[in-house]
């Protein structure tokens, strides 16, 4: 990877013709396996094919669980809820990010706090992140809290932008240093490693999406 990713993709697409964000391509097995699926009957929540894909994403990943929900948003939702995510509580996630991670934290009822980005990544920054957590935050037995808000900064959702991961082993730990949960929105890295270890299963939870723009299709 380059150092610089951003001047890596500005060099590899010199252009001012339009980029797709990703061009969905679906086969003629695609065409059969949903054919297959309607066959079967089961169409909406449950049935032998997200059995089939949940332990295939499973294996994958190498994770201890896998479980499909609606949507990446679903997901992210439902991931803040296990954590404990509350009315009145923060969540830190990135600047450079899609809106379902915002949306889900205010489904929570939550509050999002912006951190930046790294040049190098395109995902949240362990420095801004470690400066703001330093400088703007204290630790107590109850958690981290916000000098300004006095709010308790319970999670962190960093984002994997365009298939490269952040640094997400720094960010793991500084999280764990403050005591704020981790959930990795995965949504764009499906297939992506750090050290032999897939995205999506450093955190406390990981999600992915399989949107038609997604790595999948």
């Amino acid at each position: 990877m380059s150092k610089n990713l951003v001047s890596f993709i500005q060099n590899l697409y010199n252009t001012k013709e339009f980029i797709p964000l990703h061009e969905p391509y679906l086969d003629e097995t695609d065409k059969s396996e949903l054919i297959r699926t309607i066959d079967s009957t089961f169409v909406s929540s449950v049935g032998p094919a997200v059995n089939e894909f949940e332990k295939k994403i499973k294996d994958l990943t190498k994770s201890k669980y896998a479980v499909a929900v609606v949507n990446g948003t679903a997901a992210l939702h439902l991931s803040l809820d296990i954590l404990g995510v509350n009315q009145g509580d923060e969540v830190l996630t990135q600047s450079l990010n899609f809106v379902a991670s915002t949306n889900a934290i205010h489904q929570c009822k939550a509050t999002p706090v912006f951190i930046d980005v790294s040049k190098e990544t395109l995902g949240m920054c362990p420095d801004s992140l470690s400066s703001f957590l330093e400088k703007e935050c204290t630790l107590t037995k109850e958690g981290c809290l916000n000098n300004k808000t006095k709010r308790t900064i319970k999670a962190c959702i960093p984002m994997h932008t365009f298939v490269f991961p952040c640094s997400i082993k720094e960010i793991k730990e500084i999280c764990t240093k403050y005591n704020i949960k981790l959930v990795e929105d995965a949504a764009e890295s499906l297939g992506s490693f750090v050290d032999d270890k897939h995205t999506a299963t450093f955190g406390d939870l990981g999600i992915f999406s399989f949107n038609g723009n997604k790595i999948v299709t």
